[in-house]
């Protein structure tokens, strides 16, 4: 039997492991519906200030391979810069995962990020979700304007707890761990506009381009201080960015190439000093890039939407198998809300067999298991036995 972190570091080496390795991201809506079903069959589990040991129990249960730790979990905004508010570390529903997440509350039901957007929490029948509620630059008309935003800056994170985390969790076993530093794009039109960014994009592209080095600035010189402060420990570095849609990419090749790609290559360089692999996140149908993903060295790609057009399995294994390592694919829409147990098993193995076929496989969910999903598919779908 391999450790956790063996396991998985196998399989991205395109070998066969002892056993198929898996990883788990839910709504809390999910967590907290997977524990009050288990209760008093989960472990009990050291307390930290850094993520939710009721969780990390949860982890520890379904036995997932994989562990997350994040930057926003780091956070530490000087008081001048910070207008009145409480912090609140644990109840935003942006969460996957036991870290705690920063957010500022500023109002009734509406919270503020560490960049700067404001998110208001929308219910539903299920739960509730947090949305975008009030870009602060969607008015600016110039850099002066943009320069007029406060800015995060390196200082504002706090990494020095990171080792004695790394070593809390190392006392269980070495699990797989990687480190979530960030998006660019993403948050760049989150905090101008959807709409209005992608119109700077063609219009007015010194706008966007000006919001996403502030951020990649402040990216790549956390990813240097984390990876500095974790040695070898930290396993992979971990870049989300939605440029996909459910049928085609959201821009051109050509625009990403030249606004999007040259700032993740920035953050790619500093992984490449230290020999960290490269996960990146991006929903849909993102079949045109993966070529260019792995000639920057991506080497993980999540999360395989298999209903997208180009991300089918079989096609993704083989034209990229041996080049790029999968993570996800376990569809969230229909298989796993909808399907019955039979259904998440019959495809836990169809994934297993083409996906992980000589290793290069993670399983988990094809994006966060939303509210509402029956417990029981999920617990088909972690069944030690499929593995």
């Amino acid at each position: 039997m391999f450790t956790p972190r063996e396991r998985v570091n196998r399989a991205l080496a395109h070998q066969n492991p002892d056993r198929m390795p898996v990883d788990f991201l839910a709504t809390p809506e999910v967590w907290e519906a997977l524990i009050a079903q288990l209760g008093s069959e989960l472990d009990d589990v050291e307390p930290s200030d850094y993520y939710d040991a009721r969780w990390e129990a949860l982890l520890r249960y379904l036995e997932v391979d994989c562990r997350v730790l994040s930057y926003d979990q780091f956070v530490s905004v000087p008081e001048k810069v910070l207008e009145k508010g409480k912090i609140e570390w644990w109840k935003s529903l942006s969460r996957s995962t036991p870290n705690r997440m920063w957010r500022q509350i500023i109002g009734d039901r509406t919270w503020r990020s560490v960049w700067g957007h404001e998110m208001q929490v929308s219910e539903h029948s299920l739960g509730a979700y947090e949305e975008i509620a009030d870009p602060p630059l969607q008015h600016a008309s110039s850099l002066e304007d943009l320069k007029q935003h406060p800015w995060p800056e390196p200082s504002w994170w706090d990494f020095s707890p990171l080792p004695d985390i790394l070593a809390q969790l190392d006392r269980y076993t070495e699990f797989h761990i990687r480190f979530r530093i960030g998006s660019v794009f993403e948050l760049a039109w989150q905090l101008r506009g959807m709409e209005q960014f992608l119109q700077d994009m063609i219009l007015q592209p010194e706008i966007p381009a000006y919001i996403m080095d502030r951020l990649t600035e402040v990216h790549v010189e956390n990813t240097r201080r984390v990876l500095k402060l974790a040695g070898d420990r930290l396993d992979m570095l971990y870049v989300y960015d939605d440029v996909a849609a459910q049928n085609n990419l959201l821009m051109s090749k050509k625009m990403w190439a030249e606004q999007i790609r040259p700032r993740h290559e920035k953050i790619f360089e500093v992984a490449g000093e230290y020999d960290k692999p490269m996960m990146y996140h991006t929903d849909g149908a993102a079949a045109a890039l993966i070529p260019e993903l792995i000639r920057m060295g991506v080497t993980v790609l999540n999360p395989i939407q298999a209903d997208a057009p180009g991300m089918e399995p079989q096609e993704l294994k083989d034209e990229f198998g041996d080049r790029l390592s999968f993570h996800g694919g376990i569809d969230i829409i229909k298989t796993l809300p909808k399907g019955s147990s039979e259904d998440v098993r019959a495809e836990v193995l169809a994934r297993k067999r083409v996906l992980g076929q000589q290793g290069g496989y993670i399983l988990a969910s094809s994006h966060h298991i939303q509210a509402g999903t029956p417990i029981e598919n999920i617990l088909a779908m972690y069944d030690l036995a499929l593995r």
